[in-house]
């Protein structure tokens, strides 16, 4: 028997109001766009199954994100494996926009200077992203000041020989979905530290990292702020927080700082987590911030335990806006028709990409699986409605 709680946010399995319900084979090979939402319900990479979904609510997606299956090297005799990145833009779609075109790039290059994947590897990628970035603000600061506010957090997963890698800056999240065999129950994992100064943690690795600065994290409207301006620690993108060539006109004035700075505030490097995957791990549920203000680790999980494979991350959508609409005492039928922008105040840019890990293909590291490329969002036109 379901329980009461979990039917909750379950019953959108059974319950005919997704918008494209009637799909049933996930849409084209790049997915379908649907107004706000773009879909891909369905799909097989190297190791599995996955599912993803994007829903929009600012003027202009800021949200981006990838699959990549196949090659993980620039040379073809490299490893083959599954790679995810969910990157969730501030400020603008711009940052977002360049790490989905640059970080996978990075990563195959590196991989092939390294002969194998690494921590080292995915750090490095990171690190020049980065510094490509910053780059091209530099190139554009004195026409287009304001890409030095824009900046993007970066969750990122590979799935390579065996060995889960997980990358994270800034606040979207990984969760594992785990098999506990004693009780027969698929239980929640978080896998991601998140850079959020909302988390005590955060603000005493800043306060270590800048023991001259009392005024690094500010609560601000009761919220803690890094300086005051932003909540996250770490991102790629934000070089007015990371070089104080930036930080200064023609930037607005609400981004300027009012003393100069000699290293950067924010860091791009991401936390790293390395482990090797056992056939307990089911799957993997990889989102920016806007599900997890609405749904818990276990909630998601028991959705994706409990609905069919096939559109499962649009199940997980649907019930995190069903509780966005439910804290703001109205239907999800009403949410559905607010337009980009006002739907902001209701509720973020969602992405949701879940990874189906077959314990048979996992294992199997000379593998060469389906080539898949596939960047979500695409096509999302903002004209509709979800």
């Amino acid at each position: 028997m379901v329980s009461a709680t979990l039917m909750r946010f379950v019953s959108p399995c059974w319950k005919p109001s997704v918008e494209g319900e009637n799909s049933s084979n996930g849409g084209d090979a790049a997915g379908r766009a649907e107004g706000l939402l773009w879909y891909k319900d369905s799909g097989q990479h190297v190791n599995g199954e996955f599912s993803m979904a994007v829903i929009q609510a600012n003027n202009l997606l800021e949200d981006c994100s990838q699959l990549e299956s196949g090659p993980m090297s620039s040379t073809e005799s490299g490893p083959h494996g599954t790679f995810v990145g969910v990157y969730d833009g501030h400020g603008g779609p711009e940052a977002a926009r360049f790490v989905n075109e640059h970080l996978f790039e990075n990563i195959k290059k590196f991989t092939s200077e390294n002969n194998g994947m690494s921590a080292n590897v995915i750090n490095k990628a990171f690190l020049a992203t980065e510094e490509e970035f910053l780059s091209l603000v530099k190139k554009q600061w004195l026409n287009k000041p304001q890409i030095a506010s824009v900046g993007a957090c970066c969750l990122v997963g590979v799935v390579c020989s065996g060995v889960l890698y997980i990358a994270n800056a800034g606040d979207s999240r990984v969760v594992l979905g785990r098999l506990e065999r004693a009780i027969k129950e698929i239980k929640a994992v978080q896998l991601s530290y998140e850079h959020n100064a909302s988390i005590e943690s955060v603000r005493e690795e800043l306060h270590s990292l800048h023991p001259d600065d009392p005024h690094i994290v500010v609560l601000k409207c009761k919220v803690w702020r890094v300086k005051g301006l932003i909540q996250i620690s770490r991102s790629i993108g934000d070089a007015y927080l990371k070089r104080a060539e930036f930080n200064r006109e023609p930037l607005l004035a609400k981004f300027r700082l009012p003393e100069p700075f000699d290293k950067p505030i924010l860091k791009a490097e991401p936390t790293i987590l390395v482990q090797k995957l056992s056939p307990e791990d089911q799957f993997l549920i990889f989102a920016s911030d806007g599900l997890w203000e609405h749904l818990s680790n276990q909630e998601a999980v028991d959705i994706v335990h409990s609905c069919p494979r096939n559109g499962v991350a649009r199940k997980l959508l649907k019930a995190a806006l069903c509780e966005a609409a439910k804290k703001r005492e109205m239907r999800y039928s009403d949410l559905k028709k607010i337009d980009r922008g006002v739907r902001r105040h209701f509720h973020d840019d969602i992405t949701v990409i879940v990874l189906f890990l077959d314990s048979n293909l996992v294992s199997r590291s000379s593998f060469r699986g389906p080539l898949i490329s596939i960047k979500g969002g695409c096509g999302v036109s903002g004209n509709g409605n979800t």
